[in-house]
C-alpha cells in the first residue's frame, strides 16, 4: 500500500523540518538579553507545570478546559504513539487501540472547538486561528481512517488507491499543521512556544502555588535602562510573548480597555511578536486599541517599539492591576514588560506625562508625591499622642503610615486604625517625620532610580529600630515593603491592617459589637488581592461586625481595578468612560448602601464618583465605629 512506505517518509520529513523550525525559534527568542535558568530542571518541570499549574487557570472556564484536556492530551498522545507505530514501526495492536483512542479523544475535542470558533466571543483573535478546528479534525480522521486496519477493523488494502491518495493528501495538510506549524508559525505555535515558556519563566516562584509579583530590580550602573526595543527584553520573556494563544482574557479583564483607553493587553504582547519577527500589525485578527486601528505599526528586534509598534499612551494606559496576567492560560507577565518599556521612556527619554514630571521631581526634593513639607508629615496625629520610633526605639509593632498622612480623607483611616490598635492593646509606635514615600508611584512612573533612592533610605531608617512587625492601610506601601524591598536588603514581616486586625479579633483581644448597617458590598483593592493573595481577612472582619456581604459580580482575583493603580491618575490617559465609574457600576448592581475598600487610593477614587452612589468607608473605619463603647 501506498501509505505503508511513503507514510514513514512523511513523518520523519515534519519532525526534521519541526526541528529545524525549532531552532530558528530559538534563535529569535535569543535576541533577547541573558537571563539565567536551569535548563534541566526547567524542562523537567514541564508536565506538572502543564498539567497542574496552567490548567489550573485554564479550568476557571470548565468549556475550555474539558476541550484542551481532550485535544491537548488526545494530541500529546497521539503523536508519541503515531511516532512509535509508524516511524519506529512497532506493529503492536495494543499501541494501536491506544492510538485510536487517543485519536478519538482529539476528534471529541476538536468537535467542541468548532462549536467554540462557529460563533466566537469578540476577545478571540480569528485569521488563522479559524482554521484550527479543520487543522484538528484533518489530522484526528486522517490516522484514525488509516489506523483502523492496523487495528483490524477494516481490510488491509480498504479503499485502494483512491482512498490512499486522499488519506496522503490528510496526512500532509495534518501534519504540516500540526507537527512542523508548531514551530514554523501558525495556530499550533502555542504549543511548543508555550512549554518552553513553562520551563524556562522568568517568574518561575509562580509555580507550585507560588506567588511572585514584585517588579524586577534594574541595574543602575547599565548602559541602557529599560527596554527600547524588542531585543532589549530579556530572552525568556520574548519566549513568553511568543506562547501567547490570542484567547483575549487579558483584554475581558483589562480596566483600561474597558474604559476605551488605547491599551488592549492581549494586542500589546502581539505587537511584541511583531516586532520579535519583524514586519507590520496588518495581519492581527483580533480586538485593536480602541481609537487606533491595525496597520499602522511596525517594528524589527532592533527598532525602536515606542512610535514604532505601539503609541507612549499605551503604555501609560495600564493600571498595573495584573488583572490580565492572573487570566492568562499560559502565565505571560504583561505588567513586568509594561513597566520595562516605562522605564526606558522616563530615564532615558524623560518622556512621562501629564504629571508624572512632577510628581517625581517632588519625590526627589521632598520624599512625597504632592510636594508637602517633609516635616509636616506626622501633623495628622498631633492630638494622638503616638510613639515615635525615634524615641522609644523598640516597640512590637512599627505602624507604616504612607502619604495618606498628607491628605485629609485618609487621615481618618489612620485615625481608625490607631483607634483599633489602642483598643487591641498593640505595642505600637510611627516612624514619623523619617518616615518616606515607599516608592511604588516611582517604580510605576518607571523612575527605578528614585524608588531605589527611596527604599535604601526607608530600608536604613527601619534597620535602626527593633520591632517585630510592620502593619500599614496601604496595599500599595505593604507590596513594597514586603516584596519588593527585599531585593535591597529589606527584609521584614509586613501584614495589611486587616489581616493584623482580623488576626486580632480571632484572638479576642479587638474585641467589636455588631453593627446596624444597610446592604454592605466589598472592593477588592489589586494590591492587596491579585498582588498579595488576601481575600478572606477584610471579609472576616465585615462578618465579625455583623455584616452580610453581598459580592459583586467582579470580585476576588476578579475584582475590577479603580483606576487608582499604576500611577494612572497621575498619567491620566482618557477614554469613553472613567475606570472608578465602572467600578461604581458594579456597586450599584449590588444594591448596597455601603461600599466598603481597603486602601485610600480605591478610597479616594470611588468617592470621587459623582453622587448619588453608595457610601465609601474603610474597613478600619467600620470597625471603629464597633470598638466605640469598648473599654
Amino acid at each position: 500500500m501506498l501509505l505503508n512506505w511513503i507514510l514513514p517518509v512523511l513523518l520523519c520529513a515534519a519532525i526534521l523540518l519541526a526541528v529545524i523550525g525549532a531552532v530558528k525559534r530559538i534563535n529569535l527568542w535569543h535576541q533577547g538579553q541573558a537571563d539565567k535558568v536551569n535548563i534541566l530542571h526547567g524542562l523537567m518541570q514541564i508536565p506538572k507545570r502543564y498539567m497542574v499549574d496552567l490548567h489550573h487557570v485554564v479550568a476557571r472556564d470548565k468549556y475550555i478546559a474539558n476541550t484542551h484536556v481532550a485535544t491537548a492530551g488526545g494530541f500529546v498522545a497521539a503523536s508519541v504513539l503515531i511516532i512509535l507505530v509508524y516511524v519506529f514501526g512497532l506493529d503492536n495492536r495494543i499501541l494501536i487501540w491506544g492510538l485510536l483512542a487517543a485519536l478519538t479523544a482529539m476528534l471529541v475535542g476538536a468537535f467542541f472547538v468548532y462549536k467554540r470558533r462557529k460563533n466566537p466571543p469578540a476577545r478571540l483573535s480569528k485569521g488563522p486561528w479559524m482554521r484550527l478546528p479543520k487543522s484538528l479534525f484533518t489530522f484526528a480522521i486522517t490516522f484514525i481512517l488509516i489506523s483502523l486496519p492496523a487495528a483490524g477493523i477494516l481490510p488491509e488494502n480498504f479503499g485502494g488507491w483512491l482512498l490512499a491518495t486522499i488519506l496522503l493528501a490528510g496526512v500532509v495538510y495534518g501534519v504540516a499543521e500540526m507537527f512542523f506549524g508548531m514551530t514554523w508559525g501558525g495556530p499550533m505555535k502555542h504549543a511548543f512556544a508555550g512549554a518552553l515558556h513553562l520551563a524556562f519563566h522568568r517568574r518561575a516562584e509562580r509555580f507550585g502555588g507560588g506567588r511572585s509579583t514584585g517588579l524586577k530590580p534594574v541595574q543602575l550602573e547599565e548602559n541602557k535602562l529599560g527596554v527600547e526595543q524588542p531585543a532589549d527584553f530579556k530572552w525568556n520573556q520574548l519566549l513568553g510573548f511568543d506562547a501567547c494563544v490570542q484567547c483575549g482574557r487579558c483584554e475581558a479583564m483589562c480596566p483600561a480597555f474597558a474604559a476605551g483607553q488605547p491599551l488592549n493587553p492581549k494586542k500589546l504582547i502581539q505587537d511584541m511578536v511583531v516586532g520579535l519577527t519583524g514586519g507590520s500589525d496588518a495581519k492581527y485578527a483580533g480586538s485593536p486599541y480602541p481609537g487606533i486601528e491595525v496597520g499602522q505599526h511596525q517594528g524589527a528586534p532592533l527598532q525602536p517599539i515606542v512610535n514604532g509598534l505601539v503609541e507612549s499612551e499605551t503604555l501609560w494606559s495600564c493600571t498595573t492591576c495584573r488583572a490580565c496576567v492572573e487570566e492568562c492560560p499560559m502565565m505571560i507577565e504583561h505588567v513586568d514588560a509594561i513597566v520595562d518599556m516605562r522605564r526606558f521612556l522616563t530615564l532615558e527619554q524623560g518622556q512621562t506625562p501629564e504629571k508624572g514630571v512632577e510628581v517625581i521631581e517632588n519625590l526627589i526634593a521632598t520624599d512625597n508625591p504632592s510636594g508637602f513639607d517633609p516635616g509636616h508629615r506626622a501633623n495628622w496625629a498631633t492630638d494622638l499622642n503616638l510613639q515615635l520610633m525615634s524615641d522609644v526605639q523598640e516597640a512590637d509593632v512599627l505602624f507604616w503610615v504612607g502619604d495618606g498622612a498628607y491628605d485629609m480623607r485618609s487621615q481618618r483611616t489612620l485615625r481608625a486604625v490607631v483607634k483599633l490598635l489602642r483598643a487591641a492593646k498593640v505595642d505600637f509606635a510611627i516612624l514619623g517625620n523619617e518616615e518616606r514615600d515607599s516608592g511604588d508611584v516611582a517604580r510605576r512612573l518607571g523612575d527605578e532610580a528614585t524608588f531605589q533612592s527611596l527604599a535604601k533610605h526607608n530600608i536604613a531608617t527601619l534597620k535602626k529600630y527593633q520591632f517585630k512587625q510592620i502593619v500599614t492601610a496601604d496595599p500599595h506601601s505593604y507590596h513594597c515593603l514586603k516584596n519588593e524591598y527585599k531585593d535591597f536588603g529589606g527584609e521584614f514581616e509586613v501584614y495589611h491592617h486587616t489581616t493584623f486586625l482580623a488576626e486580632k479579633a480571632k484572638q479576642g483581644t479587638l474585641k467589636l459589637r455588631e453593627l446596624k448597617f444597610g446592604t454592605v458590598t466589598y472592593h477588592d483593592p489589586c494590591y492587596l488581592g491579585r498582588y498579595n493573595g488576601e481575600y478572606e481577612a477584610p471579609r472576616e472582619l465585615l462578618k465579625a461586625l455583623g455584616l452580610e456581604v453581598t459580592e459583586m459580580e467582579r470580585s476576588g482575583f476578579r475584582s475590577r481595578c479603580c483606576g487608582g493603580g499604576g500611577a494612572a491618575p497621575i498619567t491620566d490617559i482618557p477614554g469613553k468612560q472613567r475606570i472608578p465609574d465602572m467600578r461604581m457600576e458594579d456597586v450599584k448592581a449590588t444594591n448596597a448602601e455601603v461600599v466598603a475598600v481597603a486602601c485610600p487610593q480605591c478610597a479616594l477614587m470611588l468617592e470621587g464618583v459623582v453622587e448619588p452612589r453608595p457610601e465609601v468607608r474603610d474597613i478600619a473605619e467600620m470597625l471603629a465605629d464597633a470598638v466605640e463603647t469598648i473599654h
